[in-house]
């Protein structure tokens, strides 16, 4: 097994387990940081996979911008989720549990049984730069990219108007 294989099973391992932690973790701050660490193994993962547009959109958009978001929404909501003092817990997590080895099972299984096509590097190439070339194209893709970012903008703004102080007697 070459370093790199095994450099790969570690992050993979890491992935897991802090996607975990994500999701078992009481503290809201502490499961937004394991998420960013689980988004950060995935770009080391497409880094290795050697595919650095998507380790860079990785890092840019999802922790760059909607797991720092996210943080920011739980500081600035902090006050009232203070006032919540019901349970956070479900009681149904073993079924969830259940459910998702269930749908896990079924996608490694549909992966292992799917033919996969494997394109010539210069194919790949064109691919590539037709994706580049739609992403900035006005005609193709900046709108969608544009609409998530207002809407990035109007949740950080919501959260700003909730964790605002009222005023006095209010």
């Amino acid at each position: 097994m070459s370093a790199t294989q095994i450099l790969f099973l570690g992050v993979g391992a890491a992935a897991v387990i802090s996607a975990i932690l994500v999701v078992t973790v009481r503290n809201l701050i502490h499961a937004a940081l394991w998420l960013v660490a689980t988004l950060f193994c995935v770009a080391i993962t497409f880094v290795l996979l050697e595919a650095g547009f998507l380790a860079t959109v990785q890092v840019v958009l999802y922790i760059g911008a909607i797991a720092i978001l996210i943080i920011f929404a739980i500081m600035l909501t902090r006050r009232v989720m203070m006032a919540d003092s019901g349970p956070q817990t479900n009681t149904n997590w073993s079924l969830g549990a259940l459910l998702a080895l269930v749908l896990f099972a079924a996608l490694i299984w549909i992966v292992w049984q799917t033919e996969w096509p494997v394109l010539p590097e210069e194919d790949l190439s064109q691919v590539l730069n037709v994706l580049g070339h739609s992403l900035v194209s006005p005609d193709q893709y900046v709108l969608p990219f544009e609409l998530a970012s207002i809407m990035l903008m109007v949740a950080l703004i919501g959260a700003i108007a909730i964790a605002w102080p009222g005023k006095k007697g209010s």
